[in-house]
C-alpha cells in the first residue's frame, strides 16, 4: 500500500494536541507495517526523528504554511501536484486540511469544531478560513476520524454528514508523566512554592482554556478558606492574553499565583507534585491534559462540557467552567478531603487503561487499508 501523509504539523518542540496524535499514530503504523510505503509531505525543514522507518520517503514542499493564503497555495497547488504524480492508494491528513478534488481517496482526522462554538477565539483570517474550507474538507473526505464521540456528533449535527462515514479513534496518554515519590514532591514544592501545596494547570494561555475563571475561582477559594494553597499555571502565552494578565494582576492573591514556562523534561515533577490538576476549558474535542493528570497520579478537575465528561467519566471532578464558584468548591473539597483525593487517583489510574496509542494506531491503519482497497 502506498500512503501519502500530510505531516506539516510535526514540528520539533511543538508536540501538543494535534501534533501528538499524529506523532504517536504514524510512528506505530510505520514501524508495524514495513511492507507499506509512506510519503511524508512537510512544509519546512523537518527533524530526522519524524522519519520513523526506512519505508518513509520525506519531501519538503515550500512555502511554510504560516498564513491561510499560503496554506491554500500549499494544499491546492504544491501538494495536489505531488499527489497527482505519486498516485498513492490513500492520502492521510491528521490535521483535517486536504486538497479538494485531488482524485485521491482521503482520510482526515477531525480534532474539534471549536471555531463554530467560540468564534471570537480565532484570528480573523484563521476563522474565515475555517468557515470557508472546513465543511468542504469533511464532505470531500472519503472517511473522517473523530477523536471523541462528542466530536463525531458535532460533525454530524453541524455539517450534516452521515455517521457511517465517521470513525472514533481516541488519543492516549504520552507516557511522559508518572507518579512522583514523596521526597521529590517535597523538594519540588520547596523549589516552586516555598513548600506550600498547590493546584496546577498545564496548557497554553488562551481564552478557550478559561484561565480567567480559574483565577476567579482561586480568588473565591482563598477568600473563603484560610488556606496556604497556591495556583501554578504552566504554559506559554498563545493568543488574546490581555484579559488573563489583567485578571492575574488584579487578583488580591496574585502573590499566590505562579505562572511558568517549563521545559518538557521538568514537567513530570511539577505536575506530579501538585495536589490536583485543574483543566476547566470551555471547549475541547478531546482534552489530553486530563489523561496527563491521570498519568501523573494526581486528582483531576475538568469541565462538564463538550468532550471532557466523555474522557474523564467518573475519574475526575466535573465543574461548571462558567462558574468560578463551582471551581472554588472543587478546590475547597480537594484541599480538605483526603479520601476523595485518593478515590480520584485510583479511578484515574483505572480510566487511563481505556486509552492506548497501540490500539488507536491499529484502528487508523485498518481504516487506511479499507479506504485504499475501495
Amino acid at each position: 500500500m502506498k500512503v501519502a501523509v500530510n505531516t506539516r504539523m510535526l514540528l520539533e518542540n511543538r508536540m501538543e494536541g494535534i501534533a501528538r496524535f499524529n506523532y504517536e499514530i504514524l510512528k506505530r503504523i510505520v514501524a508495524n507495517h514495513p511492507e507499506d510505503e509512506f510519503y511524508f509531505f512537510f512544509d519546512r525543514k523537518y527533524s530526522d526523528k519524524f522519519i520513523f522507518g526506512k519505508n518513509v520517503v520525506p519531501k519538503v514542499l515550500f512555502p511554510p504554511t504560516r498564513h491561510p493564503f499560503l496554506l491554500t497555495y500549499w494544499l491546492e497547488y504544491k501538494l495536489k501536484k505531488e499527489l497527482k504524480k505519486l498516485k498513492p492508494n490513500v492520502f492521510f491528513s491528521g490535521d483535517t486540511y486536504m486538497p479538494l478534488n485531488s482524485g485521491i481517496s482521503t482520510i482526515v482526522v477531525s480534532h474539534d469544531l471549536a471555531y463554530l462554538h467560540h468564534e471570537g477565539y480565532q484570528r480573523f483570517f484563521d476563522r474565515n478560513y475555517y468557515k470557508f474550507f472546513f465543511k468542504k474538507f469533511h464532505h470531500n473526505a472519503k472517511n473522517i476520524i473523530a477523536v471523541s464521540n462528542f466530536t463525531k456528533k458535532d460533525i454530524i449535527n453541524k455539517y450534516g454528514i452521515d455517521s457511517q462515514k465517521i470513525e472514533v479513534v481516541y488519543n492516549a496518554g504520552n507516557g511522559h508523566f508518572h507518579p512522583i515519590d514523596t521526597k521529590l514532591k517535597e523538594s519540588t514544592k520547596r523549589e516552586l512554592t516555598g513548600g506550600n501545596p498547590y493546584f496546577v494547570y498545564l496548557g497554553s494561555i488562551h481564552p478557550r482554556k478559561n484561565l480567567v475563571n480559574l483565577i476567579k475561582g482561586f480568588n473565591e477559594f482563598k477568600a473563603k478558606n484560610d488556606s496556604i494553597y497556591k495556583l501554578v499555571i504552566i504554559g506559554r502565552p498563545a493568543w488574546k492574553t490581555k484579559e488573563f494578565f489583567n485578571t492575574l494582576n488584579s487578583s488580591p492573591f496574585k502573590n499566590d499565583i505562579i505562572t511558568k514556562q517549563i521545559s518538557r523534561k521538568k514537567l513530570p515533577k511539577y505536575v506530579g507534585s501538585a495536589e490536583a490538576m485543574f483543566y476547566v476549558s470551555l471547549f475541547e474535542g478531546f482534552g489530553i491534559p486530563i489523561l496527563e493528570g491521570f498519568e501523573a497520579g494526581i486528582p483531576v478537575v475538568t469541565s462538564n462540557v463538550s468532550s471532557m465528561p466523555e474522557v474523564a467519566k467518573d475519574a475526575a471532578l466535573l465543574v461548571d467552567p462558567y462558574s468560578p464558584e463551582s471551581i472554588a468548591d472543587a478546590m475547597s473539597r480537594l484541599s480538605t478531603d483526603e479520601k476523595l483525593k485518593q478515590s480520584l487517583i485510583q479511578k484515574g489510574e483505572k480510566r487511563l487503561k481505556d486509552f492506548s496509542w497501540d490500539a488507536s494506531a491499529e484502528k487508523v491503519y485498518d481504516i487506511l487499508k479499507d479506504i485504499a482497497s475501495k
